[in-house]
């Protein structure tokens, strides 16, 4: 209560406007309400006759709100929006499974595990925000193979074993698609494994029809492959080509046999089998021209080659290469007539150092640079994956900073991945045994992953780091990471939107505007500890005309309007005077109605 009795009448109308113009700060972490609040309006009702004594009360009238419309909301199968593919309407997440969930308790997971667990993921019914939301998951390999990881092959037409039976796979895939769930497995045709029956053959008989299947030589050519490493490996019939390591022999891509085979291959998952697409591994090392060992001209014109059949089996399969490398590099497998999308390792990194620094500033300009790179929204992004240190780990353990790299990564155009566990934020660092640990599902023994010996054992924290103790926390990084992909999937603009960047005349403030068709909607990131103040939006030409208001998706506040100049954009603008520490902003942008 605010006491007035003694003051003059004009100093306590005075006091009056200057209490209703002072906004009221709401942490990010409040129940999402999707509803913008508008400037109170106060009234004076006296308690008593106005004596000397008497303390009058300030009574706030009801908020007017101003609804969130919703703009084509992803439903069953991703389909796409704005006629972009499905991928773009799609949250992919990335799974091991043998570290996901162990169904039997042999410690290992499997694909019942992960069918029994597919509700977290996404419960099928977009009405929910208590799933993750996701709607397409990756599958690291799931072929038969001699290795843990599985990244070297004995047999493509197969499943692995110890994740259960190609019933049981084709049953995963039946129960994803029911929950509105795209599944894409890795395909790891730059290579086999040693134990492959091809190259068994191979390698013992120089007569085999497999022996052209891989790269010979009599004698050992002795160059190095493209970090220094050994890629000649010696065996009693010659020397073999493997970029990678010894047991992971290349595929000779310049035989057309091979070719064949993948094709049939591919069409076999595709068709008979019924995944959506491949991530394709090592997608820029296919075939080698003497010393250059990456990116040749070959592997261009065989992914050229290879769309039209792929894309004759099944039009909507997706193909995302692994090209690691600079983005103009991985730019040039997308220009229409190779590959639907590639990693973009160049923004992976930039988000992550951004929110290391607290520099919206270098995020702005990588952004503005990728978009002009890439065909329209077709690049993956991602913050890291299963070949590098969990996000977490690079980050120190920085809550806020983890939160900002969500907030980025699923606002910003492009397709979004996430690595299993992200979204609690698992620790690992390599070996890669330990960025690949058992999913913590609970404080329970073993993390809750497994009744048995998982096969490697879960991170020392899962007591306290876990799904179960997330869920009912709205302070959590689950919680944000839920919200956030709910928010996504159910506004165009965040998916789809053409992408504007906003100057905001500070670098620890990244703003921009995403505009769909049907949807307008402005992202602030305060990537800071520190309140801040000293900050103005700046769009000097844009999509705008009109007058508008803001309906908050994320965060609450009491935000003004910009005046709209004649370019489009506007000038010197602050939807709030302050934006508080870690402030994490999205609003949709609404003509307004007279």
């Amino acid at each position: 209560m605010i006491k007035i009795a003694y003051l003059p009448i004009h100093l306590f109308f005075a006091l009056l406007l200057l209490t209703s113009c002072v906004a009221s700060p709401v942490s990010e972490t409040a129940t999402f309400q999707p509803s913008v609040t508008m400037q109170p309006s106060l009234t004076w009702t006296p308690t008593a006759e106005p004596t000397d004594t008497a303390q009058p009360t300030l009574t706030p009238m009801p908020l007017p709100t101003i609804p969130v419309t919703p703009v084509q909301p992803v439903t069953g199968l991703p389909q796409g929006t704005d006629d972009y593919p499905w991928w773009n309407d799609t949250v992919f997440y990335e799974i091991f499974v043998r570290s996901f969930y162990d169904s039997d308790g042999d410690g290992i997971g499997d694909f019942n595990g992960l069918t029994s667990k597919l509700d977290y993921l996404n419960d099928g019914d977009p009405n929910t925000s208590n799933d993750l939301g996701v709607t397409g998951l990756w599958l690291m390999p799931i072929h038969p193979s001699p290795s843990y990881h599985g990244y070297d092959v004995t047999d493509y037409y197969a499943v692995n074993p110890e994740y259960g039976t190609m019933e049981d796979f084709k049953n995963l895939l039946n129960e994803a698609h029911k929950r509105g769930i795209r599944v894409i497995i890795d395909w790891v045709l730059n290579h086999t494994s040693n134990q492959h029956p091809w190259f068994k053959s191979a390698v013992s008989d120089k007569n085999s029809p497999y022996r052209d299947w891989y790269i010979w030589a009599d004698t050992n050519p002795l160059y190095q492959g493209p970090w220094g490493e050994t890629v000649w490996h010696s065996s009693p019939t010659g020397f073999y080509y493997g970029i990678f390591v010894d047991f992971q022999p290349d595929l000779n891509f310049n035989n057309p046999a091979v070719t064949q085979e993948m094709d049939k291959m591919a069409a076999f998952w595709l068709k008979e089998v019924g995944v959506d697409g491949f991530r394709l591994d090592a997608a820029k090392h296919l075939i080698e021209d003497g010393h250059q060992q990456e990116n040749t001209t070959a592997t261009h014109t065989w992914y050229k080659e290879f769309r039209p059949f792929n894309k004759n089996v099944k039009p909507q399969a997706l193909t995302i290469g692994e090209v690691q490398g600079p983005s103009n590099v991985v730019s040039t497998y997308l220009a229409g007539d190779e590959l639907d999308l590639g990693f973009d390792f160049d923004l992976a990194n930039k988000m992550v150092t951004s929110v290391q620094a607290q520099n919206g500033e270098d995020f702005g300009e990588i952004l503005t640079r990728e978009v002009s790179i890439f065909r329209p929204g077709q690049f993956a992004t991602f913050l890291t994956n299963h070949d590098q240190n969990r996000i977490m780990s690079v980050l120190n353990e920085d809550m806020d900073a983890a939160k900002n790299a969500a907030t980025l990564l699923l606002t910003s155009p492009g397709v979004p991945f996430l690595y299993y566990g992200e979204e609690i934020g698992m620790l690992g660092k390599k070996p890669d045994e330990d960025i690949r640990r058992p999913l913590q599902w609970s404080g329970d023994a073993n993390a809750g992953f497994t009744t048995g010996s998982p096969w490697r054992a879960p991170a020392s924290d899962y007591t306290t780091k876990n799904i179960a103790s997330q869920t009912e926390d709205p302070n959590s990084l689950l919680s944000l990471y839920r919200k956030l992909i709910y928010i996504r999937n159910n506004h165009a603009a965040l998916r789809v939107g053409d992408f504007y960047l906003v100057d905001t005349g500070n670098r620890s403030v990244f703003a921009n505007l995403r505009v769909s068709r049907n949807e307008t909607a402005l992202i602030i990131v305060n990537l800071s500890s520190e309140a801040i103040s000293d900050y103005a939006l700046n769009l000097e030409a844009g999509p705008l005309s009109g007058d508008y208001v803001f309906a908050p998706l994320l965060d609450n506040g009491q935000f003004t309007s910009p005046d709209i100049t004649d370019q489009g954009g506007f000038e010197d603008y602050k939807p709030l005077p302050e934006l508080p520490p870690y402030g994490r902003f999205i609003l949709q942008v609404q003509p307004k109605t007279k």
